[in-house]
């Protein structure tokens, strides 16, 4: 393990608003900031959502994502990674439809884009206070699947799978026995707490989910936690040879205040930390290139 390179992914806003912590970037420039900051700071992929100026709501504007991706890369060589809009959007092709539109134009073509691998329940749960909503189901039937790997590869970029749960990281071996992925496949396991389809946050949860991974294919995977800090699991998920992802998009990280002088915390001050339990596991921060070697992008 000692020397190891762990990617650090930033998922920099998600869905995330600002009550909770103020400095969710919505905007390019602020994502674009945020990017810069993060890769100053360890991080080598880059996760984000497009939101509508103003308000931050969820969009699914390719020129949105365009000029994000634009600014970023002008200010960094992070590895990028935008959304497919998840739950937000309810038909695959439509969900899809920025990422060729992206791939058109080398400036804004993305690295990764990610396709979940699974149908579930997406109402989070809170203990003592019951469910925030009752009737999301996020659908992802297999052809659906298809329809935004296809178009992800029509653009030039490879597939970030998220895993939900077992089912998940099963279909991920079928995928790849069916050859609609291919190696090495690039994974994302997501856990929380409030979410009950998906593993809990914790270094049982996440290893329940690593037994059904695919046998003797190359898999790389990182964790994201929901809605709680992912830092307490990274140990583990290092020990297990995994990668993190993580960001204000899934957290506001407000217990780093203090290490923030008191102020909320920006993405580049979570991805500081995680880098510090990296180095204090014996490994070191990938940087975007080494990144892109693990993954199997082109540099």
């Amino acid at each position: 393990m000692s020397g190891r390179k762990v990617v650090v992914e930033l998922r920099c806003n998600e869905f995330a608003m600002r009550d909770a912590n103020p400095n969710v970037p919505w905007t390019p420039e602020e994502i674009a900031r945020d990017a810069a900051e993060a890769r100053e700071a360890g991080a080598a992929v880059l996760h984000f959502h497009a939101r509508a100026p103003g308000t931050g709501a969820p969009s699914s504007d390719a020129a949105i994502f365009g000029d994000a991706i634009r600014r970023v890369r002008a200010a960094t060589d992070l590895v990028v990674n935008p959304t497919l809009g998840a739950y937000t959007v309810d038909d695959p092709a439509e969900r899809v439809a920025h990422i060729p539109v992206l791939g058109r134009d080398p400036a804004t073509a993305p690295d990764l884009a990610p396709v979940d691998l699974a149908t579930i329940n997406i109402d989070p749960w809170i203990p003592g206070k019951g469910f925030l909503l009752e009737d999301v189901v996020y659908r992802n039937p297999i052809a659906g699947i298809r329809t935004e790997i296809d178009a992800i590869h029509g653009a030039g970029a490879r597939v970030d799978a998220v895993l939900w749960n077992v089912g998940s990281a099963r279909l991920l071996g079928a995928l790849l026995d069916e050859g609609l992925l291919d190696e090495p496949a690039f994974c994302e396991i997501a856990l929380s707490d409030g979410l009950l389809a998906t593993h809990p946050a914790t270094a049982r949860g996440m290893h329940a989910l690593l037994e059904f991974m695919p046998e003797g294919r190359r898999a790389p995977w990182a964790y994201l936690v929901g809605g709680a800090s992912a830092l307490p699991l990274l140990p583990a998920a290092i020990e297990a040879g995994g990668h993190v992802a993580l960001g204000l998009g899934d957290h506001a990280y407000r217990e780093l205040d203090g290490a923030c002088g008191g102020a909320p915390p920006r993405n580049a001050d979570v991805v500081t930390a995680a880098v510090r339990a990296i180095r204090a596991a014996g490994c070191e921060p990938a940087t975007p290139d080494e990144a892109r070697e693990l993954l199997g992008l082109a540099r």
